[in-house]
């Protein structure tokens, strides 16, 4: 089974969040409280059998403050995200 592209634009953002962003990998595990090599499996674009779970995906981006994989979410189904006032 593979991954839709609209999917794999979302799992490419989330994927260079933790591996590229100003948060160090080792320290998302940490405060997501995943073990560091499940986060990684999980974010790895050639293991069709893991799986990125929606809290994982959430936590990464409240850890991080990047919500850049939400609005690639947001949109490839037309929307836009706007900040809580």
């Amino acid at each position: 089974m593979t991954r839709g592209k609209r999917m794999t634009k979302v799992y490419k953002a989330v994927h260079e969040l933790v591996l590229e962003g100003k948060t160090p990998s080792r320290d998302i595990a940490k405060t997501i409280g995943k073990p560091y090599s499940t986060l990684m499996r999980e974010l790895n674009p050639h293991d069709r059998l893991a799986k990125l779970g929606v809290d994982t995906f959430v936590d990464i981006m409240k850890c991080t403050g990047n919500l850049r994989p939400l609005e690639i979410m947001a949109n490839e189904l037309g929307c836009k995200v706007v900040p809580a006032e």
